[in-house]
């Protein structure tokens, strides 16, 4: 996707080999445009798999997956990092592992909201190891829902988790493939032509 590209370009901060900081329109700011042409792109991309829900992480897959949703007409659900004081039983729950943050979360979603039988599109802002999505995968199937595809805001390619996702038959899509941040400098895999 050439806006989310030019985006990393003009404002993405390469902090080491591993570490992208895209704060300024993506996880502290956010951009309603690119937001907005996020969740057309992926509506668009996931168009027949029949999606009944959309589901991500707090906080920074919330704005790209309400755009999807909105764009699919479908409810859009967030897994929580922490326990509410409202969110005490009947949950769903996976461990997370968090590559930026170096911390284990238990990550949650209410019984009440996923159901045996929906289709359902996990939506991240970025894919390292995979951790995140699998972990929000699990409580797909936990619930006896399907996995019907996994949409990646930014993707490090260099690193494991699309291998993982891949590998476990999961389609997954990508709005930006990271091929290095060497040097300081992002460079994007360059687009497949099928």
């Amino acid at each position: 996707m050439e806006l989310l590209q030019e985006k990393i370009r003009q404002e993405g901060i390469v902090l080491n080999d591993n570490v992208l900081k895209v704060d300024s329109f993506i996880n502290h700011q956010m951009d309603p445009v690119l937001m907005k042409e996020i969740g057309e792109e992926f509506a668009r991309l996931f168009q027949s798999k029949n999606i009944t829900k959309v589901l991500t992480i707090e906080s920074s897959g919330i704005a790209p997956a309400i755009m999807t949703a909105l764009e699919l007409g479908v409810p859009s659900i967030f897994a929580r990092k922490r326990k509410s004081l409202t969110l005490t039983n009947d949950l769903y729950t996976a461990e997370v592992y968090s590559f930026t943050k170096k911390e284990t979360n238990e990550i949650t979603v209410s019984k009440k909201y996923l159901h045996e039988g929906d289709n359902v599109l996990i939506i991240d802002d970025f894919l390292a190891n995979g951790q995140a999505a699998i972990g929000l995968a699990e409580i797909v199937e936990l619930a006896g829902a399907n996995v019907s595809g996994i949409g990646i805001l930014i993707e490090k390619s260099f690193q494991p988790g699309a291998d993982k996702i891949r590998s476990k038959g999961y389609h997954l899509e990508s709005l930006a493939r990271v091929k290095s941040l060497q040097e300081k400098k992002v460079e994007f895999l360059e687009e497949q032509t099928v």
